[in-house]
């Protein structure tokens, strides 16, 4: 009806090369082939209806020729997009069997952290009791070994604990616990170190005056291994004669220290250092203070000698985000507008 009304030789005519173009898209080759074939017959039988125009020449084959490339110009889309088609879907599955691989690799971690912290300190502490005993038994009296053999017993029931605690650990679901008093459970782990070693771990709060909000089960338990881990590293490397545990809230920050005035860390250590010797305990306290974005610092710091492990953590990392979006507030006085808060990072272990 276009080219009847409009004439094949009109610039609105030239609007029908859509069609093969559009069939080219949509069917590939044959359609466009079976609407361009048609096309071309359409508009022959116009010009042969209408006596006033002429088909010979150059201008009568104008339009059938656009028809044909329209058609092979639809086809050529087609493909194209099919194989933009093709390819963004393996992007998207090489991209999801990488995710698939860093949580693989992040959950090995984990467990290897987890491990090293806690269940195969505790076995090599066994170990080394029970082969203690074994040598020593028979020349010592029978209370002493009684005591040596319930050395023994604590600490594989230790052991035992940790495992049970690491299995519930992986088993348990997201956000099904509540928080944790982080100054009650640091208190109790300095006082239970002091119990099972000739060395004084004394607990102190940071601020008396600030209160500590609870802390989610899963932030505090890597805070609370960050804190043992610091313990144990300093009572059987640094040779220090006394522990202090420091935590609270200032400025807005949730502070954990372990200091000990012992040797301190040796000249040049550094991370990787650490893990090409096989030492894994100041890195697994480095990855757990990155997997809940606290910053820890690992030095001497401004006392004079010893070491500090300290880990802050801001308070508004805690917070839960928005379910829903804030209403609009009124904009802010520039003159009491504030630096934004530094964004958590990991520093390696400064040497001395």
């Amino acid at each position: 009806l276009l080219l009847i009304t409009a004439a094949p030789e009109s610039t609105l005519a030239y609007v029908t090369v859509c069609t093969p173009l559009l069939a080219g898209l949509v069917q590939g080759w044959r359609g466009a082939a079976v609407f361009a074939a048609l096309q071309v017959v359409i508009v022959f039988s116009v010009y042969t209806s209408v006596p006033k125009l002429e088909a010979g020449g150059a201008t009568g084959l104008l339009l059938p020729g656009f028809c044909v490339i329209a058609g092979a110009v639809g086809v050529t889309l087609r493909n194209l997009l099919l194989r933009f088609g093709t390819a963004t879907q393996a992007l998207t599955e090489t991209r999801a069997r990488l995710a698939v691989n860093e949580a693989v690799e992040g959950e090995r971690t984990r467990l290897a952290r987890e491990m090293h912290d806690s269940v195969a300190k505790t076995l090599h502490g066994l170990a080394l009791a029970a082969d203690g005993l074994a040598r020593s038994a028979d020349r010592m009296d029978p209370p002493t070994v009684r005591h040596q053999a319930e050395l023994v017993a604590r600490a594989a029931r230790r052991a035992a604990a940790e495992s049970r605690e690491l299995l519930t650990d992986l088993r348990r679901e997201q956000g099904l616990e509540g928080g944790v008093d982080i100054l009650t459970e640091l208190a109790a782990q300095a006082g239970d170190f002091t119990a099972r070693h000739p060395l004084t771990a004394t607990f102190r709060r940071l601020a008396e005056d600030t209160p500590v909000p609870p802390i989610p089960q899963a932030v505090a338990r890597q805070l609370l291994t960050v804190a043992s881990e610091a313990l144990e590293n300093a009572h059987r490397h640094a040779g220090p004669t006394y522990l202090v545990v420091l935590a609270g809230v200032k400025d807005d920050v949730l502070r954990v220290s372990v200091y000990d005035d012992g040797r301190g860390l040796p000249a040049g250590t550094t991370l990787e250092g650490l893990r090409r010797a096989g030492h894994f305990g100041l890195v697994g306290m480095v990855e757990r203070a990155a997997s809940i974005g606290a910053r820890i610092r690992i030095g001497r710091g401004k006392a004079e000698r010893g070491t500090e492990v300290r880990v802050e953590l801001p308070l508004a990392a805690l917070e839960p985000p928005p379910t829903h979006p804030p209403p609009l507030a009124p904009a802010p006085d520039p003159a009491r507008l504030q630096a934004p808060a530094p964004t958590p990072h990991v520093s390696s272990p400064r040497p001395l």
